[in-house]
């Protein structure tokens, strides 16, 4: 955990020029709107007013939850192992996004329920799932320790390689039931305010999730002030893995993309670990899950999309990259004020 003590802010001088150099283009004044903002905190995480994302990789974490006893999922923990193999030889949903945008996809097994034999895999299973959060802690904290080392080695692997930019997504059957646990703990509403049907759960299936988000934080009284303390008792191991990616982001210095409700979880738990990794995390949409919108004020972010999404996958996460690439050819190739006879713009108060 020494990395996360030796986290720094990101470059306010760099940021200043790039917010300099997108008002002396020859329009409005802050006339594209939270991208002019994105695109600065991409240049202070750079540390230049020339910021660029030409590599970039979405890393999905993949863990089984406990809590499944408790029927709050459609479909059994055997649906995670499958569908990692599938992200990890390229042919689920995240895989068809990615393509489209030059994106690398790298599928990360940290706690699923069973072995998986996939060679394209990246293996650092900490424990076969977390165990039954309305029973006790879903894990020890040498584990979310581990889970957390796994998401920081793993950020700075990518960015030895060239990454700019890291999509933080997951893959977990039953991971919005601890997302929604986490996010009644740190919003302090009450779990039917945060619980949403997550993959599709009957009437009947969302009263048990919401009976079991209650009994889980009944059962541990999370510390809310405490990031870990959280994280162990109603946290998943991919979660804690996505937590490590985050704060890895802020270690080595990549920008990452927070993708929905349990990435908005994981980033909001980081953030509560070391604030300053907030400001080496974009947000790319608000969930369709109730709990999306407060995690994401807690980590200070404003989503650019908000479409109703909740597929996962760090699918939506992905949708940002050409936002980000459109406001990133406007900052650079678009005509200055110096170019022109167009008076410039003034800020008006």
């Amino acid at each position: 955990m020494e990395r996360i003590r030796r986290i720094v802010s990101a470059d306010k001088s760099a940021y200043g020029a790039a917010k300099r150099k997108w008002d002396s283009i020859a329009k409005p004044l802050g006339s594209f709107g939270v991208l002019e903002e994105h695109i600065c905190r991409i240049a202070a995480v750079q540390g230049t007013d020339s910021p660029d994302i030409p590599k970039r990789c979405a890393v999905i974490m993949c863990g089984d939850h406990g809590v499944c006893e408790e029927g709050v999922t459609q479909c059994g923990m055997e649906v995670t192992a499958e569908c990692a193999a599938d992200i990890a030889c390229g042919r689920s949903n995240v895989n068809a996004v990615a393509k489209a945008y030059g994106a690398d996809v790298l599928a990360v097994d940290v706690g699923i329920a069973s072995d998986v034999k996939c060679s394209r895999l990246l293996h650092r299973k900490v424990s076969y799932g977390t165990r039954n959060m309305t029973k006790g802690p879903a894990m020890t904290r040498e584990e979310a320790e581990k889970a957390i080392t796994a998401g920081l080695d793993i950020a700075g692997q990518l960015k030895s390689e060239g990454n700019r930019l890291i999509v933080a997504g997951e893959m977990g059957i039953g991971n919005t039931t601890s997302a929604s646990a986490i996010a009644s703990v740190l919003t302090g509403l009450p779990p039917e305010k945060v619980t949403g049907r997550g993959a599709g759960l009957s009437t009947e299936g969302l009263i048990r999730k919401r009976e079991a988000v209650r009994r889980a934080i009944e059962v541990n009284s999370p510390d809310p002030s405490d990031g870990f303390d959280v994280l162990c008792k109603v946290g998943g191991l991919e979660i804690a893995a996505m937590t490590g990616l985050f704060l890895g982001g802020a270690y080595y210095r990549v920008m990452t993309v927070i993708d929905g409700v349990i990435s908005s979880a994981a980033a909001a738990l980081a953030v509560l670990i070391e604030p300053k990794c907030r400001e080496y995390m974009l947000a790319s949409h608000c969930s369709g899950e109730p709990a999306g919108k407060g995690l994401l004020d807690i980590v200070r972010q404003r989503a650019v999309i908000d479409a109703g999404l909740r597929l996962g996958e760090g699918t939506g996460g992905l949708l940002l990259i050409p936002l980000l690439d459109g406001a990133l050819s406007l900052y650079n190739n678009a005509r200055r004020f110096d170019d022109t006879t167009i008076e410039r713009y003034v800020e008006l108060k």
